[in-house]
């Protein structure tokens, strides 16, 4: 999303993105390569095409990240997209200062509602498309198992996308946004506290715990 106006370009959002569920081992090669491309280098792509007109007219990037940057339930891939993207951000906004460009980053929480990104899951589709390595690793009762978990997820999401909206239009239009926008409920603040601030192996006894629920 690009927008112009009377003094010339000033925004970019960077808003594509894709998710998916899997565990590690039940994703092929092509389809880290696909949300590496659509998630993080189509952000990046976008980002260098129009940096020359954003430093000339002091404009703002704003990047849509997500607090699954912190953890992962499930969607490694999607993290690891979104974990990466905040580190190009980071660097960006260190380096557009002096240009007088700023970079913002918004951290969603659950909004699967909202924008449908992720559909539910068939753990009978999820089954025909593993490996016979990882069928042999795992049975059906597991991957149903996993599918029931992120589908309760999926269904917990918000439907206010209207929050994430605000946000980003804050981002294009304050006079002092922020470098990041944290759009989520108090626990989900919670878990990201925890994983940000906490020694990993708390992280992972949380995380772990909510997976075996």
């Amino acid at each position: 999303l690009c927008h112009f106006s009377s003094i010339g370009f000033w925004g970019l959002v960077n808003n594509a993105g894709i998710s998916t569920f899997g565990e590690t081992g039940w994703l092929p090669m092509e389809t880290y390569e696909k949300f590496a491309d659509v998630n993080l280098l189509g952000s990046i792509r976008t980002t260098l095409a129009f940096l020359p007109l954003l430093r000339k007219y002091k404009g703002r990037i704003v990047f849509m990240s997500s607090i699954i940057a912190y953890f992962t339930l499930g969607n490694g891939i999607y993290s690891m997209t979104k974990a990466a993207i905040e580190k190009f951000c980071d660097a960006l906004r260190l380096e557009m200062k002096k240009f007088g460009v700023q970079v913002c980053i918004i951290q969603p929480g659950n909004y699967a509602r909202s924008t449908k990104i992720q559909p539910l899951l068939s753990a009978e589709e999820i089954w025909s498309e593993l490996s016979e390595e990882e069928k042999a690793v795992y049975n059906k009762e597991y991957v149903q198992e996993r599918a029931n978990f992120f589908n309760s997820i999926l269904s917990e999401g918000s439907t206010n996308g209207n929050e994430v909206v605000d946000a980003m239009v804050d981002a294009l239009t304050s006079p002092a946004p922020k470098a990041r926008y944290m759009v989520a409920k108090l626990k989900e603040k919670a878990l990201v506290f925890v994983c940000a601030f906490f020694p990993t192996v708390v992280m992972d006894s949380v995380l772990s715990y909510a997976l075996s629920k």
